[in-house]
Order: structure tokens, then sequence, then C-alpha cells
């Protein structure tokens, strides 16, 4: 008999697939020691077999008037994503369902471990900004459970169709910061941070490449991890190998942080010397010194979006849209533009 691969595998199924009775595959499940070491073990090579996932809190949720949603997020360190998980959080709490979530540090690995403990415990419904890499274990699972599931930030799994995708429009952000840049009066201007090979990086550059392009300037491209760390560390090395240089579009807002601090090191006055640009528009943009400019991304209002569309899936069944991209602004402070000598700037918002 050919199983259909569309249904849920059951408790039933992992009993014939390891030839025992439903009973016996009940024991394992709750980890009894009434079962023989062999037969345990002839239960979960079948459970893996067809893909079966243990739901031991859905009968208690199919009846509770509060709901569990799992949230996965790739670096909750970075204050972009602990901002869209907090947001995420407060809204679906003041829906009536809490959320459980999990850090998977940029590890495929732990991230399909902890995407099947949730599905384990009974979520209703999961948001992921996954972890690159090998997430295929990750995203099949999901798709066995018929669970309502949605991409953010980051899209890993090509089937948009199964896992709708949301985030924001990178490309028109770096466009905007490129031509500010040039408009301030900069000619080379670099790309600082984002690792190689990565869609959000790629995705991040590709407006100062058409920028620059079109003005007939070269690009140089300084990538690599998106912390402050690196920021600091590349500041060094423009200031002593690349004095041509006199901006940047960093990839986020830490490295931007880092980069005016390594430049104050270095003696070197970050916009009017040197003009830098981040992305995402942390909190802390607004309070560094030089303020810094960003391309913001309303990360509150792209989490509320997210739970109302999660929501609607889940009580309502309207699946979302394969694929949304969320405008940005651009918002120029003191780091890229000189400040007044009579009176203190006002970042200027440009759509």
């Amino acid at each position: 008999m050919v199983r259909d691969v569309t249904r849920r595998p059951t408790i039933l199924d992992v009993a014939a697939r390891a030839g025992v009775s439903k009973s016996t595959v009940s024991l394992v499940l709750q980890g009894s020691d009434q079962v023989r070491p062999e037969t345990r073990d002839a239960v979960r090579t079948a459970m893996v077999e067809i893909g079966y996932v243990y739901n031991r809190a859905a009968a208690n949720l199919r009846s509770a008037s509060v709901g569990l949603v799992g949230l996965v997020i790739n670096d909750l360190r970075n204050p972009f994503f602990t901002q869209f998980a907090t947001t995420l959080q407060m809204t679906l709490a003041a829906r009536g369902y809490a959320t459980v979530i999990a850090n998977s540090d940029e590890d495929p690995a732990l991230q399909a471990r902890l995407v099947g403990s949730m599905i384990e415990h009974g979520v209703a419904g999961l948001v992921i900004s996954p972890a690159y890499g090998s997430a295929g274990a990750t995203f099949d699972q999901l798709a066995r459970t018929g669970l309502p599931v949605l991409q953010v930030l980051r899209k890993t799994d090509p089937r948009t169709d199964l896992f709708p995708f949301a985030s924001f429009d990178y490309a028109a952000g770096s466009v905007a910061a490129a031509r500010h840049l040039l408009e301030r009066g900069a000619r080379r201007i670099a790309f600082v941070g984002g690792l190689p090979g990565r869609a959000i990086t790629q995705q991040r550059q590709s407006g100062w490449r058409t920028v620059m392009a079109e003005h007939g300037l070269d690009t140089v491209a300084l990538e690599g991890k998106p912390t402050r760390a690196f920021g600091m560390q590349v500041a060094g090395t423009l200031h002593a190998r690349h004095p041509e240089i006199d901006a940047a579009i960093c990839f986020n807002d830490l490295v931007a942080l880092g980069l005016i601090a390594g430049f104050a090191r270095a003696g070197r006055q970050v916009g009017t010397d040197f003009r830098v640009v981040g992305f995402d528009d942390i909190e802390e943009a607004a309070q560094s010194w030089p303020q810094l400019s960003s391309v913001a991304c309303d990360i509150d209002r792209f989490a509320r979006d997210t739970a109302a569309r999660l929501l609607d899936w889940m009580v309502d069944a309207r699946r979302p849209a394969p694929e949304i991209l969320m405008p940005v602004a651009l918002v120029t402070r003191d780091s890229s533009i000189a400040p007044c000598p009579c009176a203190a700037s006002h970042p200027t918002r440009i759509q």
C-alpha cells in the first residue's frame, strides 16, 4: 500500500511501520520502561522514516481558549530581531496567544530541533526568521504538519506557496543611501559588512551597486560579520589602506556604530571627513555620537502585520500572499551630513 505523503503521519502509521501495537507506540512516546530497548529503537526508527512528530499538547490545545505560537529567530542578540520578537509576542498576546520564542543562533541543525520541539508541544502556527545553511530538514518537517508557517526577513525555502515570505525592500534602501551620499559630495562609497554569498547581503548591496554603476564609479565591498567588532576592524583598514574612500553604507547599524567608534579612535571625523549610513534604524542609531543616518525599517509595524497575517491564516484559513516587501525610508542624521555650527541638526526622513 502506498502511503499518502500529503497526510500527516499518525500513531497508527508508526505502529504499522514498526510492526507493533498502537499501545506499544504510546508507551514509547511516554518514555515508559516497560518497553524492551530493541522495540523502543524500532518504534523510533519508524517515526523517523515516516516523518512522524509526537504532538503531546495538541489535544489540550484544541479545547483551550489560549493558543500557542512558535517563533524561531536566527539571532536574538541583534536588537533588530529582538524588537521584532517583542512586538510580535505582545501583539499575539493581545489576541490571547502565548508565544514560544527560540534563538537558533545561525545553526540549521539546532533550528530543526527547535522547530521539532515546538511542533511536538502543539503550536498552532509558526513564524521563522531562518538560519542560513541546509534548512531542508526544518521546512520538510513543517510541510508535513500542514501548520501555518511564515518566513520573515530571510527566505531560505523557495516554496512560498507553503511558507509565505515577508521582508523589507532592502534594494530600494541602498539606492536611497547611495544617492544621498553622492549628493553630499562623496565619490568613493564602500559597502561594509554582511557575509559573502548570502541573499540578504546581495539585496542590501544591490541598490548601491546600481547607483554606482549609473555614475561610472568603482565599488569596494568589505564583507564580514554584521557586528560592531567587524565595523571597528574595518575602520582601521579604511584609515590605513583606503584613504581615498570617503563614505560607507553599512550592512546594518551594528557595523556602522562599530565603524564610527573605530574612526573616533583614529581621530577621523564622521559626518565631515567620512560619511556613514547604516541599515535598520535601531533605537541606538539616534543615540550615538554622532547620530547615525540609517535606512529605517519599521520593524514594529512589520511585526504587527506579521501577527495579523498569521492570525488570519490560523483562525480564518486566509493564506497570506506568497511574498510581501514592505517599504523603507532613509533617515539622515549627523553621520552623513555636516552638522550646522549654529544649531542642532534634525533628522530628515526620505521616502
